[in-house]
């Protein structure tokens, strides 16, 4: 249900001096009617006819839309060649008639690109990036490197193509983009858990596919999380390899110094007959976080699922968890 209110070490093998974080975040302008929303695909490919519920839905709330050169593209399971995907990319970053870059989907691929990827002129005039699964890759390089808000949120593989057939938390999550992207508070509550650990606090809020932070470890993209409020999600992993995700940010240091943790959906492989791992997700988090004070909230409307709400990373949130209530709120 959402409603609108209207650090670490640089590790060894970074290759840039990580943002300061004692400055506030960079908030790029909101979109208002007329704005320019382009569309691309760093990661996974799309046609031209299944971004068009995605084209017609952000058109009817007043913005435009610009297609790149990749939609439509398609070499194996890329949305075209590295090349074509980081010049499309490129272009979007650096026109400044675009006032917001839409990923299509995800799958894979984001990170083959990421180092080529020229931001001077994305630092110059910041423009909001928006999209999940993949697209953590995106995210965390540019809040670790350049300290800039984006949204992570449904891309235009989840709009449905029949409007008036989708579920109501469909296209809840789906109007929660254009709240994000107009400015408007955010405010998002979570069924409560009996396995949340209550408390409050304010911070900012960075994360997105746990086995994508994984993969950034040590890297130049690799998120700190220092002072943070994380959420983490993922999909169609078993549970030991969540576990071994859960060890990584562990022993990384990750989880040391956190204002709060904030576990989305994960769908879950079934073990393999005879290769149970004998743990649940819940015993997995709670354990690595056993001797840490902060609030703990499971099942947070975020994810590879419909109830997938748009999430403005780098800005600060306040997580409320009680017994019998869940909030998170941004904080203005």
């Amino acid at each position: 249900m959402i409603t609108a209110a209207a650090t670490l070490p640089i590790l060894s093998g970074t290759h840039e001096k990580p943002a300061d974080k004692r400055k506030h975040i960079i908030v790029p302008p909101y979109l208002k009617p007329g704005d320019v929303i382009g569309i691309t695909c760093p990661a996974g490919n799309i046609t031209a006819e299944e971004i068009m519920p995605a084209v017609q839905q952000i058109e009817s709330w007043g913005f435009r839309t610009k297609a790149g050169d990749t939609i439509g593209k398609k070499d194996f399971t890329f949305g075209g060649t590295d090349q074509e995907r980081w010049a499309d990319f490129q272009h979007m970053l650096d026109d400044t008639s675009i006032s917001a870059i839409l990923c299509a989907r995800g799958g894979y691929g984001a990170i083959r690109i990421i180092d080529k990827l020229g931001f001077d002129k994305f630092k110059a005039k910041p423009k909001w990036i928006i999209g999940f699964s993949d697209i953590t890759v995106i995210h965390c390089h540019v809040n670790r490197n350049m300290n800039i808000a984006s949204i992570h949120s449904k891309m235009c593989n989840s709009f449905p193509d029949d409007w008036s057939k989708a579920e109501p938390v469909q296209v809840e999550s789906i109007l929660s983009i254009r709240k994000a992207l107009a400015g408007e508070q955010m405010l998002y509550t979570a069924i409560p858990d009996p396995m949340n650990r209550t408390g409050t606090t304010e911070a900012p809020l960075v994360g997105g596919n746990l086995k994508t932070l994984e993969t950034l470890s040590g890297t130049r993209s690799d998120l700190i999380t220092a002072g943070k409020i994380l959420f983490v999600e993922d999909t169609g992993e078993y549970l030991y390899s969540i576990d071994r995700m859960f060890w990584n940010l562990k022993r990384s240091g990750k989880l040391d110094t956190l204002k709060g943790l904030v576990i989305g959906g994960f769908k879950i492989k079934p073990d393999d007959p005879g290769e149970e791992f004998g743990k649940t997700i819940y015993d997995i988090v709670l354990e690595k976080v056993k001797d840490l004070g902060y609030p703990v909230c499971f099942n947070f409307p975020v994810g590879h699922q419909k109830e997938n709400y748009a999430l403005k990373e780098g800005i600060s949130h306040r997580l409320e968890v009680r017994p019998d209530s869940c909030t998170l709120k941004e904080i203005k």
